[in-house]
């Protein structure tokens, strides 16, 4: 979550839901902590650097970016230096925790480095800066110049054809010629300093003896000698009609830079004044908590409540049964493909969300679509069901998901009716929707929803709270059909192990019991709003449908595993009114 691995949020909370996922990152960092072992910290800085591609994230994602991958190199070198004076890994530790404590306390090693050579001053031949560019010049010994002597064996020079000759010894013919070619090659490395500039070039120029031999010299008298005296003449004459500007150097003092030391010590955190802000946040239909039992028995709840459970619950308690069971239930599916059913199957939050990602994508193919293809159907059932070994699950499965396509589901409504998964033409598979919550009261949402959905049964009774901010969720899958508009809920709970643990009365009893009437209350209201602020025309009594609770393994059942209930315009006219922050009569019945 630090800006240098910089994992997104979802990478994040891929890591919660997957196991697997999970462990390949335990087990790449107790790599990173043998590889610290064994070579040390640098290399591990820059295994990681590698392996999160951080370098080019932060140079694309952050201004500081060069500044961030410079302190962290800086940060791997201060530790593998510091680590090869100290005794094991604590001991680095503790000298990081007494560096970032006092920073003034390790000199210059620990002042922050530059991040790019392009802010510095560079000392460069004019050799090596030919063929660059610089913003400014400095040339402050360019009248200087070093003469061909007749030690400087062995002499390169030219004769009159242009043929290269060394000489091992000279004579004043030989030195006058190599000194030429010498003067020759300063006034190509002079042309060559004096358009390295982008802005500015400042020379440095004093009546030097021999002056005329160097090659600013030579451009300044063609070669004639030049006296002390003689040298400010010949500079006018030079920069007279040209943008070259004449100065003197400034006169040398004895003033010395003494830099003045820090003494103002810093003072209390300042207390603030104002009220804090307001509590604002964002909560989901899973940060309603409930409170209280049902007095009358209910059916106890089977879902797992710990990650040991739902580890527990992902294979059968026996395995030699189940393999019998499973085999005797294969052979009478092949000769009545309407009995595949998943009262076997998996529980818990791994199971619940795997059944939930075939119908996600069952709906995101098309359903009719992945009703008809069968053999893409069985190839993403075959990928999926082997990451988690369920392999004797594929052909059940296969034949639960084909049937749930094409079984008409009863619909919430005045006059009964029913719709199959693959005849729908408008709907959306996981519609996003987030509003606004002022100040809203749980327990009024709790009354409203309790008066209106299922009423006069017994249920568990929220937590009082206070909703501020915004409310957001996920609509399994929400669609219009014969004008009217619907949401729906898949749920994986397991009531029992055969179809008539999903009776109509049972189903009402877990759906109450786990609070799902509060869910499709708060999904309504959001199909509600949107309905509102797209469609024109609109009128709840008219083209607000209701909403659908499946649970999925009651798909077998008379009632095929539905609780479907009517919108009642009244709820969901109260819940905007209650959600919009204003004054209602239900809030005063909620307080009563």
């Amino acid at each position: 979550a630090t800006p240098v691995l910089g994992l997104s949020l979802a990478e994040l909370d891929h890591l919660q839901q997957n196991e697997l996922a999970w462990e390949a990152r335990v087990e790449q960092f107790s790599h990173y902590h043998r590889l610290w072992q064994r070579q040390g910290v640098l290399p591990l800085v820059r295994r990681i650097m590698v392996d999160f591609e951080i370098p080019a994230r932060l140079l694309a994602e952050f201004e500081e970016g060069e500044r961030l991958l410079t302190d962290l190199l800086h940060l791997g070198e201060l530790l593998q230096q510091a680590s090869a004076e100290l005794d094991g890994e604590h001991a680095l530790i503790r000298f990081l925790f007494d560096a970032i404590a006092d920073p003034e306390s390790h000199g210059d090693s620990h002042k922050l480095r530059l991040e790019s050579d392009a802010d510095l001053v560079k000392v460069v031949t004019i050799h090596k800066s030919k063929g660059l560019e610089y913003p400014l010049v400095f040339l402050p010994f360019i009248a200087n110049h070093r003469p061909v002597k007749a030690d400087d064996v062995p002499l390169r020079w030219h004769d009159s054809e242009g043929n290269l000759q060394l000489s091992l010894d000279a004579d004043d013919t030989i030195l006058a010629t190599a000194d030429r070619e010498r003067l020759g090659e300063d006034l190509r490395k002079l042309y060559v300093a004096l358009t390295r500039a982008r802005h500015a070039t400042w020379l440095g120029l004093a009546p030097l003896k021999g002056l005329e031999n160097s090659a600013l010299g030579y451009l300044l008298t063609g070669g004639s000698t030049l006296s002390p005296d003689a040298l400010p003449k010949a500079l006018d004459a030079l920069v007279e009609g040209s943008d070259i500007h004449l100065g003197t150097p400034p006169e040398p003092t004895a003033d010395r830079v003494t830099s003045v030391a820090e003494s103002s010590a810093l003072g209390h955190a300042r207390t603030p004044t104002r009220p804090a802000k307001e509590h604002w946040w964002i909560a989901s239909y899973s940060a309603l908590r409930l409170s209280g039992t049902l007095t009358a028995p209910v059916l106890p709840p089977l879902e797992p409540t710990t990650a040991q459970e739902a580890t527990a619950f992902e294979v059968l308690d026996e395995p030699q049964e189940l393999s019998q069971e499973l085999s005797q239930e294969l052979s009478q599916e092949r000769s009545q493909p309407e009995a595949y059913h998943l009262h076997k199957f998996p529980r818990g939050p791994g199971p619940g969300t795997f059944l939930h990602g075939l119908l996600e994508w069952a709906g995101k193919q098309g359903f009719d679509a992945a009703a008809k293809d069968r053999d893409a159907l069985n190839d993403m059932l075959w990928r999926r069901v082997q990451l988690r070994g369920w392999q004797a699950w594929q052909e059940p499965l296969a034949g639960w998901l084909s049937a749930l396509l094409t079984t008409p589901l009863p619909l919430a409504a005045p006059t009964p009716k029913s719709v199959a998964l693959n005849e729908l033409e408008s709907y959306q598979v996981e519609l996003e929707f987030w509003f606004a919550a002022k100040r809203v009261n749980t327990q009024a949402i709790d009354a409203l929803v309790s008066k209106h959905l299922l009423p006069g049964i017994e249920r568990p009774a929220l937590d009082a709270d206070t909703l501020n901010g915004m409310l957001k969720g996920f609509i399994d899958l929400a669609f219009e059909h014969q004008g009217r508009f619907y949401v729906l809920d898949w749920k994986s709970n397991y009531l029992g192990p055969n179809d008539s643990a999903y009776e109509p009365e049972a189903l009402r009893h877990a759906l109450l019991a786990k609070r799902y009437d509060l869910q499709a209350a708060l999904y309504l209201l959001a199909m509600h709003r949107l309905l509102k602020a797209r469609l024109p025309d609109y009128d709840p009594h008219q083209h607000l449908g209701g909403s659908m609770t499946v649970f999925l393994r009651g798909s077998r059942s008379p009632g095929r595993g539905v609780v479907g209930e009517p919108a009642p315009v009244e709820l969901i006219e109260a819940l905007d009114s209650l959600f919009a922050g204003e004054p209602h009569a239900t809030q005063q019945e909620a307080t009563a």
